[in-house]
């Protein structure tokens, strides 16, 4: 394919600048996601008669099944972020040079660290290899092939491939048959009184019970394993990658349309049309009764509603921080350092936590982090362990040490 008939990535003579709105929206979900050291909805569920005490362990915990909390955006906020940054990556690629099969290469290769580096974390304290295909970069590593090459077609045909994706993902679950009446969920690790079942058409998106689920029992049987696969405990789903890939297109839309002409403010507006447009479709599928809102496994309704709330999202701080020529940037350093290093502190947070949680009570003891009491202790445990990672990331970004795939 020729760069040059591309309307997307348009050729570029000078690599482009870094979208620096970007690389801090990337680094607060980061930090987002790695406050779950904190372990705050444990130790709010301590405290049962506390308003605030249970709105905390609501909001910073995935829901059960069907709905969303801020928690649940955490994924797709990485996975359309990917898609916001392939434009200007393949246009800094393009001025240094680079041909189009390099490129691909270079796709085909992440794609493949991605996914080997997702089976590595979630194989940590395993007696072997644990080939499991639903975890964030697995997920963006089975489609970003796929977003590569969407990269360099027009914009409506991007679109047109998300919607055939979603489209076509709905489908293929609604034609999927129910399970039969009185069909025993226990064997799908269901338990009986599971209060969180979907009924009538929506039983289509029903827990371990779906289409997806029952792809995963011989797929994922492929592999070794301690046991034969029977069911994710959490519901989560290889197959989740193929509406993700909607997800990621989306953000290619949002980011080849950054890259493009029109003032700041401009942007921010159609931006912000966007997001609302994507939540209003997603909740008006679900009250429709046509497909539940599921992040677990990523219905094409969570696809669109969760892209609008992320696109909302990338709009402030594409306002803030890009937009506004006025007020200080300062407040962006702590998340940039994080957000410039986005893959480190993922690896970090899944192999070196609980490192840092014992030597921190070795060489300090118990004491210091029960000065709140003994209940607050995870939460002080993993603040000291947080600013340990996030003190390592410093010295990585102060001295220009990025780890990119």
């Amino acid at each position: 394919m020729d760069a040059v008939a591309s309307p997307t990535i348009a050729p570029a003579t000078s690599a482009p600048p870094r979208l620096l709105s970007l690389d801090v929206f990337r680094g607060v979900t980061m930090l987002f996601m790695a406050s779950e050291i904190l372990h705050i909805p444990s130790v709010a569920r301590r405290f049962p008669d506390s308003a605030v005490a249970r709105i905390l362990a609501d909001q910073l915990d995935h829901r059960a099944w069907v709905g969303c909390v801020p928690w649940d955006l955490i994924q797709p906020a990485f996975m359309f972020m990917v898609g916001v940054s392939l434009p200007y990556s393949i246009a800094s690629r393009q001025a240094k040079g680079q041909s189009f099969g390099r490129m691909f290469g270079h796709s085909a290769i992440r794609a493949f660290v991605l996914i080997a580096l997702g089976i590595f974390l979630r194989s940590q304290g395993r007696p072997q290899t644990y080939f499991t295909f639903e975890d964030v970069l697995t997920q963006i590593g089975l489609g970003y092939v796929f977003l590569f090459l969407l990269a360099w077609t027009r914009p409506r045909i991007q679109l047109l491939a998300a919607a055939a994706i979603l489209v076509g993902y709905w489908a293929a679950f609604a034609l999927y048959p129910l399970p039969a009446p009185g069909f025993d969920t226990t064997t799908v690790g269901v338990r009986a009184d599971w209060p969180h079942h979907v009924t009538g058409f929506a039983a289509h998106w029903d827990k371990n019970t779906n289409l997806a689920a029952r792809v995963d029992q011989w797929f994922l049987n492929l592999f070794p394993r301690q046991q034969p696969f029977v069911y994710n405990g959490g519901g989560y789903l290889t197959l989740n990658f193929v509406p993700s890939l909607a997800t990621m297109i989306f953000g290619l839309l949002a980011g080849g349309y950054l890259r493009g002409p029109g003032s700041g403010a401009q942007k921010v507006r159609t931006l912000v049309a966007w997001g609302v447009a994507g939540i209003v479709v997603g909740v008006l599928v679900h009250l429709a009764g046509l497909c539940p809102i599921v992040k677990r496994i990523w219905t094409p309704s969570w696809a669109v509603f969760s892209a609008g709330w992320v696109t909302l999202f990338l709009a402030a701080f594409y306002y803030l921080i890009d937009v506004r020529a006025t007020g200080s940037r300062r407040w962006t350093y702590p998340f940039l350092v994080v957000g410039a290093n986005s893959i480190a502190m993922y690896v970090l947070v899944h192999v070196a936590t609980d490192y840092f949680t014992e030597a921190l009570q070795i060489h300090f003891g118990r004491a210091p982090f029960e000065v709140f009491g003994a209940v607050f202790a995870p939460v002080l445990l993993g603040a000291a362990t947080l600013a340990i990672l996030w003190s390592m990331l410093w010295w990585m970004y102060r001295n220009r040490v990025f780890i990119r795939i």
